[in-house]
């Protein structure tokens, strides 16, 4: 068999521990993760070319080219602001277009941890009808650009399966032994999720293995995202959404109690921990993504600001992290105590 043109890369544990940082946490409170996204498929209503120049809007709006341009500009204008992309095919293509200057601002972007790369593959592979030869050979392709383009800090540590029909515990397992801290999940049985929710585990330790395997070599802390990969009703900010936005001033309009509280009630506990990720973002959103983040900026400020003295358990402090500092308290960590359930197939 002849060699593979794309060689696996080693496990992530290479990368660079001082790779963008995070906001600090408040214990005993319920910290929310806010996660600004787009997913961006690499070929479904238009193919590959018409999604990343915006051709044919008429079928589905959308231009990846644009959502690049517009994010970066985004991250630059503001140091606080974070945003998570996934697909390379995309981010091969935009990167070629740019001048040195530019490529030059990314890399500073996705040192400091503001733009975090997830999943790392050319796409996000299909988990149920994929050998797993191919699945390999592509996320070694994605990862090898990453590393190439944006150097160590590129490579991501963290899988972002949010948008496969199923999942399989070979992709699991592929993961684990390539060295990913942990995996997110979008779409799950209706009938699983609603009894995950119901006992608090939406995050798991996938002991992909199986049973005949029990080696934790396969093991990968997972979790399954509340609403799918989409933001919670009533906070989506986008051009293609229709949610109000967050008005503040002295307005008739102004809307900033009944958006906290909405928000302070969608953050219930589904999960066992003391942290809930929210994504904000969809199908090529961020276009326009002025919109989002002021919204985004807005809501963290009034969230926190009416939580600030409020009493440990009951107030929602809301931050904007990279997704790899999710995982930092995992219960793969020696030093964690957190009674994460652990899922065997046969």
């Amino acid at each position: 068999v002849p060699p593979s043109p794309h060689p696996i890369l080693p496990p992530l544990a290479a990368a660079s521990p001082h790779c963008g940082s995070c906001p600090s946490t408040r214990p005993g409170f319920l910290n929310v993760h806010l996660i600004p996204h787009t997913h961006d498929d690499v070929g479904w209503l238009k193919t590959v070319d018409q999604y990343y120049y915006g051709a044919h809007n008429e079928v589905q709006h959308a231009g990846v080219r644009y959502i690049l341009d517009s994010v970066v500009a985004q991250l630059l204008a503001e140091p606080r602001r974070r945003f998570v992309y996934a697909e390379v095919a995309f981010l091969e293509r935009w990167w070629k277009e740019q001048k040195e200057g530019m490529r030059r601002a990314v890399r500073t972007l996705v040192e400091e941890g503001r733009l975090e790369l997830v999943g790392g593959g050319w796409c996000m592979g299909d988990e149920g009808a994929a050998h797993y030869s191919p699945s390999v050979e592509q996320l070694s392709l994605g990862r090898r650009f990453l590393r190439e383009a944006l150097g160590p800090c590129g490579i991501p540590r963290v899988a972002w399966q949010i948008d496969p029909f199923g999942h399989s515990r070979q992709m699991a397992a592929i993961f684990a032994q390539m060295g990913y801290d942990g995996l997110f999940l979008g779409r799950v049985d209706y009938q699983d999720k609603k009894a995950r929710e119901s006992r608090q585990e939406m995050e798991f330790i996938w002991r992909a293995g199986g049973a005949s395997d029990p080696s934790p070599d396969s093991d990968i802390f997972t979790g399954i995202l509340p609403n799918r990969y989409n933001p919670p009703l009533g906070f989506c900010w986008d051009q293609l959404c229709s949610d109000p936005p967050v008005v503040d001033e002295d307005s008739p309009e102004n809307n900033v109690e009944a958006v906290v509280s909405s928000f302070l009630r969608i953050a219930a506990q589904r999960f066992r921990t003391n942290h809930i990720v929210m994504t904000m973002g969809s199908d090529f959103h961020y276009e326009n993504a002025e919109l989002w983040f002021s919204n985004m900026d807005k809501l963290i400020s009034h969230v926190n600001a009416k939580v600030g003295t409020a009493t440990p358990t009951v107030g929602s402090p809301i931050s904007v992290p990279a997704v790899v500092t999710l995982f930092e308290g995992s219960p793969l960590h020696p030093q964690c105590s957190i009674p994460i359930p652990v899922l065997t197939l046969q």
